[in-house]
């Protein structure tokens, strides 16, 4: 954990910049013939290319060798993690392609994911005194209400432990001491009651049920339903659930929309729905058990409890 801090420290300090692409951009990328190889340090910590030592300093190699983060590949070296930027903060998740099950995500949704937090808090910073974040993966989204609200203690709360362990290292870096990473499912090792819940959960089939990507139930939405009938009981009077999902439209239909909306309106909670993003994964389209669906979109669910009398 030390030594995963230290390299974040050293990464940082180089003014290192980066924005994590779709994973099907960033093969398209990788793919062409000048680009095989790193040739500076975003090649290495971004683009996750294979290097030879001597493209970044001498230190940072040696930072990296301490965090046990490389690897051989042949006369090269590979990093097993990248870096990406958000709003000024650096987080570290895993390198591309991220094909192990315990793999730590972060892309595109991630940036639109934040981006909604930060919406929904503006001139609502100051009623959060304890949020959680559910699957926080590499932790952006707690750490963003972190930033936005230094008073409040906020739970960066992920089943993967190299997820809780990058996620504590970003905190960390980010300068943000009000932001815990914890070991737990769900709200297992969380107790008490929340003004804000937010998540961006895993939402989509995936057959090596890969902990950042697999989402289970019908057509991945399994876990974010789980997660919505759970984050109500954890509501404090006028706290809100923030789910930020993908969901499959089939010929049309919402079937997510249909089983969250039973679920809220069952307990009285107040909600929105919107659609932020009308097509993504496309490519999941040609797979089972995708092929029966128009699309996967990509929504936020908000959802309110009232405030006590």
């Amino acid at each position: 954990m030390n030594a995963l801090l230290g390299l974040a420290e050293g990464v940082r300090a180089t003014g290192y910049r980066f924005t994590t692409i779709t994973p099907s951009s960033h093969a398209l990328v990788n793919a062409r013939p000048g680009n095989r190889e790193a040739r500076d340090i975003e090649g290495v910590l971004g683009w996750s290319r294979p290097f030879q030592k001597d493209v970044i300093p001498a230190h940072l190699f040696g930072l990296m060798e301490k965090a046990g983060v490389l690897q051989r590949e042949g006369a090269l070296w590979r990093s097993t993690v990248r870096f990406s930027t958000l709003q000024g903060d650096l987080f570290m998740h895993s390198a591309f392609p991220t094909t192990a099950r315990d793999a730590v995500f972060f892309g595109p949704d991630t940036y639109k994911f934040v981006d909604a937090i930060n919406a929904w808090l503006n001139g609502r910073a100051g009623q959060v005194g304890r949020a959680a974040d559910v699957c926080a993966g590499a932790g952006p989204g707690g750490i963003a209400i972190a930033k936005a609200c230094p008073g409040a203690e906020v739970l960066l709360l992920d089943l993967n432990p190299k997820a809780v362990d990058f996620a504590a290292v970003n905190a960390a870096v980010a300068g943000r001491p009000n932001a815990c990473a914890t070991m737990s499912n769900l709200f297992s090792n969380a107790a008490g009651s929340f003004d804000l819940v937010v998540s961006h959960p895993p939402y989509l089939i995936d057959a090596s049920e890969r902990a950042y990507r697999h989402g289970g139930g019908p057509l991945g939405a399994g876990l974010a339903i789980t997660i919505i009938k759970a984050a109500i009981e954890r509501l404090s009077p006028s706290g809100t659930l923030l789910l930020f999902t993908g969901v499959a439209i089939v010929e049309g239909r919402d079937p997510f929309l249909a089983a969250a909306a039973e679920a809220l309106d069952r307990a009285g909670i107040d909600w929105a729905y919107r659609e932020v993003d009308p097509d993504v994964f496309g490519e999941e389209l040609a797979r089972d058990p995708y092929q029966i669906a128009d699309r996967i979109a990509l929504v936020v669910v908000t959802a309110t409890r009232a405030a006590s009398a």
